[in-house]
Formats: structure tokens, sequence, C-alpha cells
């Protein structure tokens, strides 16, 4: 999914609800301190590679070194590169300034919420994605839950809160301020 296609997404999602959502966790990661602090961690079956590579992109073109995300990972191969050598015992390191962050569309296993578990306790944040796991959603600061019949894929919800991370507020001058009144004044411009 390319950026027009995310703006489009977001466009359909607008009235929904889902847009500030994925905005406010999008904020949440940038709460992270330090460049390697924000650290995604997924399911043995699934690691948030995709995420992983959109966060970056974000963090070079925003301008936001904090997003620059550590990919945290089940079974790294030794002989990997060192960026993709992080395993699980990263978690155990995380402390205060340092965001957790769980991508899971199921369930996560047991051995992944005692370590999100102890990573709170240490003042990690912990943010959470994911596609009902109420255990998951509890440790959670914050999380996002994308139910089966929500109007996007997990994927999209993925694309749709890295485009948020990323997003340098800008204040919204006069013009754009009576244009948000007028529309709500007179309803949406609806074209023929």
């Amino acid at each position: 999914m390319d950026a027009r296609s995310v703006a489009l997404l977001r466009e359909i999602l607008d009235s929904t609800g889902w847009v500030e959502r994925t905005r406010e966790l999008g904020l949440a990661l940038r709460a992270t301190r330090s460049p390697g602090g924000l650290l995604l961690v997924g399911t043995p079956q699934e690691e948030p590679w995709h995420l992983t590579a959109h966060l970056g992109d974000e963090a070079r073109l925003s301008g936001l070194p904090q997003l620059a995300p550590t990919l945290v990972r089940w079974a790294p191969p030794p002989d990997a590169p060192a960026h993709l050598r992080v395993g699980l015992e990263r978690i155990e390191e995380a402390g205060r300034g340092e965001t957790l962050f769980v991508v899971a569309e199921e369930r996560a296993p047991e051995t992944l919420l005692e370590r999100v578990s102890d990573a709170r306790r240490t003042g990690a944040t912990v943010l959470a994605l994911d596609g009902g796991d109420p255990e998951l959603a509890g440790l959670a600061h914050d999380a996002l839950t994308v139910p089966e019949r929500a109007p996007f894929s997990f994927d999209g919800a993925q694309h749709l809160v890295s485009m948020a991370a990323g997003e340098v507020e800008r204040r919204a001058g006069l013009r754009d301020r009576l244009a948000r009144l007028l529309e709500r004044i007179s309803g949406p411009r609806i074209s023929d």
C-alpha cells in the first residue's frame, strides 16, 4: 500500500473514528525518547517486518529518529546482521523512555505476555496493535484492536498507524479553520 492509497483510506474512514484512533497510537509511538528505543515484536508465526520497514521510512522522512524501530525476533539466526539479531532478551532490558510495541493479529503467546508484563513493570511504555486479544490489550498503556469486521485489514491498520506516527503536525491557518467551519455548517460537498 503506497502513501496515496493510505491517504485515500484515511479519507474514506474520516468520519468513523478510526483515523483519530490510529493518530493517537501514532502519537504514542513518537513519545519514545531515543533512536532504537522503539521495540517492535510480534508472535513466533508473524514478525512485524512490514511495519518495521514503514516506521523506519517514516523516521527518515519526518526527521523523527525515535521512530526508527528495533525489530525484536523470536529466533534470530546467529549469522544475521546485527540489526536482525535482536532477540526476546532485549524486552527484558526495556525501561523508562522506551516503548514496546506488540503487533499481534492472533492471540499473543503466554511467554510474550509475561515479558510484556515485566517490561511494563520496569517502566517501558507498552503499546499494542491486536486482533482482539484482551490479555494483551489489558497489559498495554494504549491499544488499538482491529476486529475481524473492521472496514480495513490488519495490514491496513499497520499502514494507518505508521503514517500517523510520521505526521509532522502543522498548525491550521485561518483559511483551513474557516474551510472546516464552513464544511460543518453546510455539510460535505457532493460532486455530480
